[in-house]
This record gives structure tokens, C-alpha cells and sequence, in this order.
């Protein structure tokens, strides 16, 4: 069985979630059997919303969150659906898939919107966003994603953001896979809402996601949302109002997302987390590094979650994913164009130092020999 030698049965998840659990968090999904219309979850849910507005302490007093039973892929299209605008029109600017991916979000559910696309090596170009502006008034939003795991690029939010602040746009952001372990300055950037989930940087369970937003958004009469299930007004409504959601809401999850916000707070909350990823992609990349396997990015342009790697000359990403496998630890392809080309390493979860030091050995022992 794989790992079971090797690591005796312990396998560390490397890819960009779900994440290794620790063992509070795991725990925290036995504690019991609660339905989601009785009170005591409806505090639950209040006081899972006010943690994740904590999480960035700018955040409060000027924003909102509700929680929805679902990846993050629906919490990014409930914020599109139910805020970007019928009239004018929303910008998305992609430099990857889920850049593309919100773009075809806004098409399903027939909003205005123009898309900036870029390759997927490069960053977003803050020129040319500018001057497409200039031609087109009508743009009242733009929507982009935060950290970009097609390729581990973390997007220039602060050029963006001051573009955003200076021409008076509301920003609507995927932080799906970096909200928790990087910065956001929600008034810097002009933002509404950001969209994120449990199982990535908070280090929860996956099946819960979530949204911010001003609290003037919630407050709007009236909105057209097409759809019924990511109709956010009707999450905030119940949410805020007697406690409880409009669709059943993942209760074991949650009592395990509540653990991990509190692991998260205790720790120092996410610019601790983020030196911990930091420390740990430096160790992996100087492993890597001498053996000579090159990163697809240079070293600034990565988010503190996660890099990707170029597959050397000779040898097939499969047969790395196995053999790493074999040792205890699950990697991630790259995608589309990339497929062929790269590997990813993320840097979330329960990892400790020796963790870390059998990756290495096993990195070495898989990579060693083909670069």
C-alpha cells in the first residue's frame, strides 16, 4: 500500500487543497451529530462569520460574511451572481484558469463583461488594464484571483488595488486560495467582497466556503440574483438575522472550521501563517534548487502557498506523483498547457519538521538522477 512502509500510513497532502488536518481539527468532526435548524447552530454560524471577518482585522466593523455549504468555486460564482452589476459591466483580468474561470461565471449568469486575458506565465499588465478602462467607461467592477495556483503567481493586488481606489472601482476578489496567509488591504484596494474556503490557508475541512463583503452590499433592495442556491442575500438574511441558512450547511465541517480559525488566531493569525509557508517553500526550493530543477516562475512572483517546478527532461509527471506518493506525500499536476511541463508543491497544512525533511529525501530520491 502506498506510504504504508514509509511513513506508516501518514500521508502529507502537498497540493493546493485539501490540506493535512491537525489533530484538533479532526477531532473536531466527531463531537456530535446537530441539526442545522436548532440553535445552538445557528450561534455557531454567528460566530464562525464574525472569526472570518477577524481574520484581517481591517476588515472589521466595515464588513460581513456568510458561510455556504460548498467548494470554493461556489462561493467565487454566489459573489459574482449575486454583486456584479446587470448595468455598466465588470473587468476580468486572467493570467490562469480560475481567471477564466470567473469570466465564464459572468456569462452563465448573463452579466456584462469584458475579459483581459494574459498568458498564464505572465502578470497581470496594470498598463493595460489602464487604457482599457480609458475606452470603456460603462466598467464599473473588476474581478480578478488573488493567488493564481495554475502557476502560484500571487497578482500585483496592490498596483491593481490603488488602480482600482483611484478610478473609484469595486474589486471583487478570488481569494480562495490565499485569504488567511496574505495580505489584503481591503480599503487600499477598493474592495467589496472576496471570496474564500475552509480547506485551503485556514487549514479546515473541505465542503464550507464563505464571502465577505461591505456591509452596504447586504443591504441593497432588491438585487436580481439568477439563482437560487447562490442567492448570497438569502445566506445573509437568514444568517444574520434568526442564525440559520436557507439550504442544510455542512455541521461536522463546521465545528471543524471554528477549530481552525481559533488554531489560526492562537498561532498569530495569517502573517504567521504566512512565515511558516514561507519557511517551508524556501526549504523546498533549496532542495530542489540542488538538483537543479527550475522553478516556472522567478522567486518573487510566488505566493507564499504554493510554487510550481519544471519536470525535468526524460521523465513523466506520473511517475514523480507515484513515486512520491510511495513515500507518503501527494503532489499536484500542472494544468492545460502546463500539464506536460510542471509540478506543484503546495505549503499548506499540519507539515512539521520532520515531514519536511523526508520530503526532501524523497524529492532527492525521485529528481536526483533526472536533472
Amino acid at each position: 500500500m502506498p506510504g504504508k512502509t514509509a511513513r506508516q500510513n501518514k500521508m502529507i497532502l502537498l497540493n493546493p487543497g485539501p490540506v493535512t488536518l491537525s489533530k484538533r481539527v479532526r477531532r473536531a468532526l466527531t463531537r456530535g451529530d446537530w441539526c442545522h435548524r436548532e440553535p445552538e447552530f445557528a450561534e455557531l454560524t454567528r460566530a464562525i462569520n464574525t472569526e472570518l471577518v477577524a481574520v484581517y482585522p481591517e476588515m472589521a466593523g466595515a464588513f460581513d460574511a456568510v458561510m455556504l455549504t460548498g467548494s470554493g468555486t461556489s462561493a467565487v460564482e454566489a459573489m459574482l451572481a449575486s454583486f456584479a452589476p446587470d448595468h455598466g459591466g465588470t473587468l476580468v483580468l486572467a493570467n490562469g484558469v480560475y481567471g477564466e474561470r470567473m469570466a465564464r461565471m459572468l456569462t452563465v449568469h448573463r452579466k456584462p463583461h469584458r475579459l483581459m486575458q494574459n498568458p498564464w506565465t505572465a502578470p497581470l499588465d496594470i498598463a493595460a488594464v489602464s487604457d482599457l478602462l480609458d475606452q470603456h467607461p460603462e466598467i464599473t467592477h473588476l474581478a480578478t484571483v488573488h493567488h493564481e495556483t495554475t502557476t502560484g503567481r500571487l497578482n500585483d493586488l496592490h498596483a491593481l488595488g490603488a488602480l482600482c481606489r483611484e478610478r473609484e472601482l469595486s474589486l471583487l476578489l478570488d481569494g480562495v486560495s490565499s485569504f488567511g496567509a496574505e495580505d489584503i488591504d481591503p480599503d487600499g484596494w477598493n474592495l467589496d467582497a472576496v471570496a474564500g474556503t475552509a480547506n485551503k490557508c485556514l487549514h479546515g475541512v473541505p465542503g464550507l466556503s464563505f464571502v465577505v463583503a461591505r456591509k452596504p452590499l447586504w443591504t441593497r433592495s432588491s438585487p436580481r440574483v439568477g439563482s437560487i442556491y447562490l442567492d448570497l442575500y438569502a445566506y445573509f438574511a437568514g444568517q444574520h438575522g434568526e442564525g440559520y441558512s436557507p439550504f442544510t450547511q455542512s455541521v461536522q465541517v463546521a465545528f471543524a472550521l471554528r477549530e481552525a480559525l481559533a488554531e489560526l488566531r492562537e498561532a498569530g493569525g495569517w502573517q504567521a501563517r504566512q512565515n511558516i509557508y514561507r519557511r517551508r517553500a524556501e526549504v523546498i526550493c533549496e532542495e530542489l534548487t540542488s538538483i537543479n530543477i527550475d522553478m516556472l516562475l522567478k522567486d518573487n512572483e510566488y505566493s507564499c502557498v504554493l510554487r510550481s517546478y519544471r519536470l525535468p527532461s526524460g521523465g513523466s509527471y506520473s511517475e514523480l506523483h507515484d513515486q512520491l506518493k510511495d513515500a507518503g506525500f501527494v503532489i499536484y499536476a500542472g494544468q492545460g498547457e502546463l500539464a506536460q511541463a510542471v509540478f506543484r508543491i503546495a505549503h499548506m497544512g499540519e507539515i512539521d519538521t520532520d515531514d519536511l525533511r523526508a520530503l526532501c529525501t524523497a524529492l532527492h530520491a525521485a529528481l536526483g538522477s533526472r536533472a
